[in-house]
């Protein structure tokens, strides 16, 4: 699974300014609603249900929010550059300044799993946030993050 057939260019947002988690999500729902054609606060409901299960900050500044929606006809990525760190409950309790959203049809199973397994993957890749954090604009983070080599899974 390749990360470009998720993200699209227009996907990647920087310098978001928000200033908490639900304010992030809600963001975060408004680009995705306009990107999936879903509702945004159908979007909304269905990240924050599953931020309220367990944080999705993954440590080391990145979140990684996700959910599944019935209607939806593919899995659908969006990446977030935050214009200052927030709370993000985060696995190390460090704020969060990167989020990679993902958003999987309600049947999506093991593909839903296999993109937030990529999608953890490339992030985690040595010097990869640092490369996210210094980027300088949209095209160069979406070259970045979809430019790593594919991965089995």
């Amino acid at each position: 699974m390749e990360i470009s057939n998720l993200l699209a260019p227009e996907a990647v947002i920087l310098r978001l300014p928000v200033h908490s988690k639900k304010h992030a999500i809600q963001e975060i729902s408004a680009v995705a609603a306009r990107q999936t054609g879903m509702p945004e606060r159908e979007v909304f409901d269905t990240l924050l249900q599953r931020e309220r299960l367990g944080s999705t900050g993954v440590g080391n500044g990145i979140a990684i929010p996700h959910g599944k929606l019935v209607g939806l006809d593919k899995i659908y990525g969006f990446f977030f550059r935050l214009a200052e760190p927030i709370e993000f409950e985060a696995l190390d309790d460090q704020p969060v300044d990167l989020i990679f959203a993902l958003l999987a049809p309600e049947e999506a199973g093991a593909d839903h799993l296999k993109a937030l397994a990529k999608i953890a993957r490339v992030l985690r890749t040595p010097g990869m946030t640092d490369e996210l954090r210094n980027a300088d604009t949209a095209t160069d983070v979406f070259e970045l993050i979809t430019r790593t080599p594919a991965i089995a899974g």
